[in-house]
């Protein structure tokens, strides 16, 4: 079968991709799991109700940011890899190469593997399952997602769409029903401020925040496979981060009326405590917060395994990976080995206990390249004057530089306050180096 002809951008996949699943694969890759643990966590770090609600906010507000800003880089360079070739364009090949030995190294695997994680210990409420079967089940779960989306992304968006409605649904439900339920008491938001913020204590909760927060970029990783890209990224990566900000605001004001912080903070379980509270479930409210968990951790693993195979697509479209991993699958017209490099990443990251406890230490990898890709529309308006931009960032230049701002602050403060952890992340971020000109002195001697 002959060469798939590039499109107008150099595109060799299918634009197949409308608006509805765009916002559905951003919606679907953000909401995991974190917003079901991630609460407790910050109410023990803040400890009184306004510097949580504001922490929630403003974790909200700045994702809002980046994807204000990455929205115009993703209308202007609709291409695959997002990320990757907004920094490629922007500042040549050694950031966008160290982007990508970083997902590959840590953040695709521990994104796939944690989540197939939980989706197997939730199916452990109903089914029981010991310790190694939890992670053959996590494992199965990465194959059977991986074999879906090797049969195309038409197929994938399809269920993507589907899951992430009943997902977005479930998750907005629960937080009305907190806020309306008879035991809620307007009293847990009494003392609303105590002694007010310290920010080095918000910077340190912001951190887990931004966790549930990310997925709002991964969209823009499936550039090339969306229609009407110029009109389409920018939109549904708007949109998309909107509706979650919305949906977490509801949450965790249901949990705190429902709660009060000292109880949310004892409770890492924090959506089954507060469902038990709500009169509508009775007494099922654990097994419907794992019903809802199990939707949710599904649709964020076929999400992120749509869109981070991309990256390593990307990478080998451009000679900086191995050239088989652009290959694209003549019958299902998907990066097929890409897909499959990523499947195996997260299945052997979701059978390795020890490294598994290693995932939360890498939280902050991603934040140095969004910072960068974000920089990066300051340096294409000067760089690629002549670049059409369909949108042009709301706000520029004050939006792109409080999402700089605030990025530059929570890794600071990560350095100061974790220096072991946040220093390995960035020392495996830095070890990429020698890795890409290793890279390049072979491609040259070929």
């Amino acid at each position: 079968m002959a060469e798939p002809t590039p499109d107008p951008w150099g595109e060799r996949m299918p634009r197949t991709v409308g608006l509805l699943g765009a916002v559905a694969v951003l919606v679907g890759v953000t909401i995991g799991s974190g917003i079901f643990r991630v609460p407790a966590t910050v109410a023990g770090q803040l400890q009184q109700p306004g510097p949580v609600i504001f922490c929630w906010v403003l974790g909200g507000v700045i994702a809002l940011c980046g994807a204000l800003t990455l929205a115009e880089l993703a209308g202007a360079l609709p291409r695959s890899g997002g990320i990757f070739a907004y920094l490629l364009e922007s500042f040549g090949p050694l950031p966008a190469f160290l982007f990508g030995w970083t997902e590959l190294a840590v953040i695709r695997a521990a994104a796939l593997g944690a989540t197939a994680t939980i989706f197997a210990e939730y199916c452990g409420f109903f089914v029981p399952l010991t310790p190694p079967q939890v992670r053959w089940v996590g494992a199965i779960a990465i194959v059977v997602i991986g074999a879906m989306n090797y049969v195309g992304v038409r197929r994938a968006a399809a269920v993507m769409s589907i899951a992430t409605v009943a997902k977005y649904t479930a998750v907005m439900a629960l937080g009305l029903l907190a806020l309306g339920a008879a035991t809620a008491a307007t009293a847990h938001f009494t003392a609303r401020w105590g002694t007010g913020i310290h920010l080095s204590l918000l910077a340190t909760a912001l951190i887990p925040v931004m966790w549930t927060y990310d997925g709002w970029a991964d969209l823009s990783f499936m550039g090339g496979e969306v229609k009407d890209p110029q009109r389409t990224l920018p939109l549904a990566l708007i949109l998309g981060t909107a509706c979650v900000m919305a949906v977490y605001l509801v949450v965790n004001l249901g949990f705190m009326r429902l709660l009060p912080l000292t109880e949310m903070a004892g409770s890492p379980l924090i959506a089954a405590a507060a469902a038990e509270r709500i009169p509508l479930f009775g007494g099922t409210g654990a097994a419907v917060i794992a019903g809802v968990v199990l939707v949710s951790t599904f649709s964020g693993l076929n999400g992120s395994m749509m869109t981070g195979p991309r990256i390593f697509f990307a990478m080998a479209e451009r000679g900086l990976f191995f050239r088989g991993v652009a290959r694209i699958s003549p019958r299902f017209h998907s990066p097929s080995v890409a897909i499959w490099l990523a499947t195996a990443l997260g299945v052997v990251y979701v059978l390795q206990n020890d490294f598994a406890q290693l995932a939360d230490k890498f939280i902050l990898g991603i934040w140095p390249f969004y910072a960068l890709a974000v920089a990066g529309v300051f340096v294409l308006r000067r760089k690629r004057p002549e670049l059409p931009r369909p949108y042009r960032v709301w706000g520029y230049p004050l939006v792109p530089a409080l999402f700089l701002l605030a990025s530059l602050g929570m890794v600071l403060n990560a350095l100061l306050t974790d220096p072991v952890n946040t220093g390995v992340t960035l020392l495996i971020i830095l070890l990429g180096v020698p890795v890409y000109y290793l890279w390049n002195f072979a491609a040259a001697r070929h």
